[in-house]
């Protein structure tokens, strides 16, 4: 039987299972998913470079943290642009047996900002700042 689909529930699979003669229910499917930490729900992205140059300076980058230069303080610094500044329109309620935290899903935008930090490889000291 040829589904077609690229993304699969525990109800979908359990059908598919059922109609090549082997009925499991989508409780089971559930269970044997969370056992081996499947989770067909969730998908990442990746790229792969096109830089020719790349090893190279995979290579200069990684020896610079591992055998940094006498008297020499190595960052990594890293930017995320476009942080949306939301303000929640409800204080959070507190964590209570059984209950995570809870937010409200309102909020008020406050335009954006971005985020800079930059690690200290020899010491894991992080320095931040938010700019307009």
């Amino acid at each position: 039987m040829q589904f077609g689909v690229t993304h699969w529930s525990s109800r979908l699979l359990a059908e598919a299972l059922a109609g090549e003669g082997t009925p499991i229910s989508h409780a089971t499917v559930a269970r044997i998913w969370h056992r081996f930490g499947v989770q067909p729900w969730r998908a990442e992205t990746f790229t792969f470079s096109t830089d020719p140059r790349l090893e190279g300076k995979i290579r200069d980058v990684v020896g610079l943290y591992l055998h940094p230069p006498d008297k020499a303080v190595v960052l990594c610094v890293d930017e995320k642009p476009q942080v949306p500044a939301l303000q929640r329109t409800a204080p959070a309620l507190p964590v209570r047996p059984g209950q995570p935290e809870r937010q409200s899903f309102d909020y008020v935008r406050h335009g954006t900002t971005t985020l800079f930090a930059a690690l200290e490889v020899a010491t894991g000291r992080v320095t931040d700042a938010c700019t307009d």
